[in-house]
């Protein structure tokens, strides 16, 4: 084609079609920046409605003892004192917070290291290993998770008597070890582990013990971390089974010590909530140092909901 045709070919002019715009955001629809807002409003009132109880324990903990039983409450304690603070926490007090707090870290501590221990273990043969009832021993164990704790009750206090146990740390860190939750909850994430890790390994030259130390355990850290938080908790919030099994004032664990703060004629809100406070902490901090962990395992495990 000469130069001469090509310039009397027509030119295109004025603000280019539709399908010749520059691609620009649209501005976002007034309905979705109310939707957005009307949802942060409810999750901050949601947020005051769960915090609120807490800030509640925390400031009544620093009211005197007349202030904190006043009727109507109030949300500022007048005036600011330390006193339930120094009653908890001081040594030879008849309210000996700080041994109860260490025995129910130390009894909730084994406790979840064993739920993780045997629930691993278990719930590893059941996802892994092929051997006849494996379907039956399964559905039993899921069985189990139906039956009320409270029935155990008397049973486990006679076979704790048995091996005197009783007024012991260990009867209340062994007798729950055995977690049916725990054995289904991993199970449910070893099933979803790739099986090529686990068959690169064996023809590696691992055996069956080395696979599981050396690459399911440490796929699995979310769940075993998921897992361990929830046991932990389990145990040093358990209330009812302590107050049957310990007797002596000293061995004692948390939940247990506080509620002989209530007498029949009196409470000591203030020696409740600075107590309350101190049991509190360590459970929050272990929560948010471990809720990536737990937020994974979960969403890993086949149990979102």
């Amino acid at each position: 084609m000469s130069a001469s045709t090509t310039s009397s070919l027509p030119t295109r002019s004025g603000p280019p079609g539709p399908d010749r715009q520059a691609h620009t955001p649209a501005a976002e629809p007034t309905n979705l920046k109310v939707r957005r807002v009307l949802r942060y409003v409810v999750l901050i009132v949601l947020a005051i409605v769960f915090i609120s109880p807490l800030l509640f324990m925390i400031v009544t903990s620093f009211k005197t003892r007349a202030d904190a039983a006043g009727l109507p409450p109030s949300w500022w304690p007048s005036p600011i004192s330390t006193d339930a603070y120094a009653t908890v926490l001081g040594a030879g007090t008849d309210t000996p917070v700080l041994r109860w707090f260490g025995n129910s870290m130390i009894a909730a501590t084994c406790h979840a290291a064993l739920v993780v221990t045997t629930s691993a273990l278990a719930a590893y043969a059941l996802a892994r290993m092929d051997f006849r009832g494996k379907k039956i021993v399964f559905g039993a164990i899921v069985a189990t998770l139906f039956v009320p704790p409270v029935i155990l009750i008397i049973p486990n206090y006679l076979i704790v008597g048995q091996l005197y146990w009783l007024d012991t740390l260990v009867a209340i860190i062994i007798p729950t070890a055995a977690s049916a939750f725990g054995v289904f909850f991993l199970r449910q994430f070893f099933i979803g582990l790739p099986v090529e890790l686990e068959e690169a390994a064996r023809l590696d030259g691992a055996n069956r013990w080395q696979v599981f130390w050396k690459v399911v355990l440490p796929l699995s850290r979310p769940a075993l971390v998921t897992l361990g938080m929830l046991a932990f908790l389990s145990n040093y919030n358990d209330f009812l089974w302590p107050v049957y099994v310990l007797f002596s004032p000293e061995n004692q664990t948390l939940p247990a010590g506080l509620s002989t703060l209530q007498t029949a004629n009196a409470v000591r809100y203030d020696l409740l909530m600075a107590g309350a406070v101190v049991a509190s902490v360590p459970v929050l901090v272990l929560y948010m140092g471990a809720q990536r962990f737990i937020i994974e395992g979960v969403s890993r495990s086949g149990l979102k909901g």
